[in-house]
């Protein structure tokens, strides 16, 4: 019984902040197709019946360049792969900087990355669809000013990987992409099919500024491989965004309304994060509390799905 009233006390602050204006759901219905998903980092939240009951087809996953010199690491692919596999979800994995202290600010050589790229791609067969490193032009992943070295990831992938689908690179809204991407563009000697977007501030202060900015400044498709609404931001950082289980709810209606309504090369969605880990987590757009409880913002998304089938298939 509690449940039960709990549930409902969700579902009418999820209606009350989001679907206010009538147009929303005619609109939804009016977007094209897209593929939508969930990234998140632990196994235990494709373990969880509710994400499965949602039938999202795409997981994401950030992995360490040399996570597989590491037991634990490997311990931790191995059951969220297993995880994700069960639940019918096809993975993405984007490789970042290494959570070793002592490799932690510096990117790999291109040697490294081929040894340690077909390490993972014999471990994983499984695994088709890669980017080449996550968050390529934030300065605190070592690549900032290389692009030329994440070109080399990226052709490294490609041709140890034949068929896959490989992201040039998750590009960061902070600071801006697009001079980023047209150096990678421009040391590739082509432009690449398709990019990764991890787009927090447009979507938590409903705008669409900078993806705009990118769609103008790119011409492949792009995947939202990181998005959400925030709850609660506690690393730190001076970009300010909104807050709160109703902005997060607000933003999860505007990320598929009018930031996917803006192209059809937006054509997939990863939503980050399924279920928070702690009260205090240093980033928290989780569409379920460390509780077990679900937040406003999931039944929004489960709304989304409903009008927007298309997005299961």
């Amino acid at each position: 019984m509690v449940a039960t009233r709990f549930r409902a006390r969700i579902a009418a602050l999820a209606a009350a902040v989001v679907f206010g204006a009538p147009a929303a759901a005619s609109a939804a219905r009016s977007l094209p197709p897209l593929k939508a998903g969930i990234s998140d980092q632990k196994h235990q939240a494709f373990d969880d019946q509710r994400l499965r009951d949602l039938g999202l087809g795409y997981a994401r996953r950030t992995v360490a360049w040399d996570a597989l010199r590491f037991r634990y690491q490997v311990r931790e692919i191995d059951a969220w792969m297993h995880a994700t596999r069960a639940a019918g979800m096809q993975p993405l994995i984007t490789f970042a900087r290494s959570r070793s202290p002592r490799r932690r600010q510096r990117p790999p050589s291109p040697a490294e990355m081929r040894r340690q790229f077909r390490r993972f791609h014999q471990r994983y067969p499984e695994v088709k669809t890669y980017a080449s490193w996550n968050e390529a032009n934030h300065c605190g992943t070592g690549t900032c000013k290389r692009p030329e070295l994440v070109v080399k990831y990226y052709r490294i992938i490609r041709k140890g990987c034949g068929g896959c689908t490989v992201v040039a690179a998750d590009l960061n809204d902070h600071p801006d992409p697009v001079p980023w991407a047209r150096k990678f563009r421009r040391a590739l000697g082509y432009e690449p099919g398709l990019w990764g977007y991890h787009n927090y501030i447009d979507a938590n202060r409903r705008r669409t500024t900078l993806t705009k900015r990118l769609l103008r400044g790119v011409k492949g498709q792009i995947w939202l491989t990181e998005v959400g609404g925030l709850i609660a931001r506690r690393n730190k950082s001076e970009q300010p965004m909104p807050q709160g289980k109703a902005n997060a709810a607000k933003a999860t209606r505007f990320i598929f309304d009018r930031i996917a309504g803006l192209s059809p090369r937006i054509s997939r969605i990863y939503l980050y994060h399924w279920s928070s880990s702690t009260r205090r987590d240093s980033w928290d757009s989780a569409l379920i509390a460390s509780d077990g409880q679900p937040r406003p913002s999931l039944l929004v998304f489960e709304n989304i799905l409903l009008e927007r089938t298309t997005l299961r298939k």
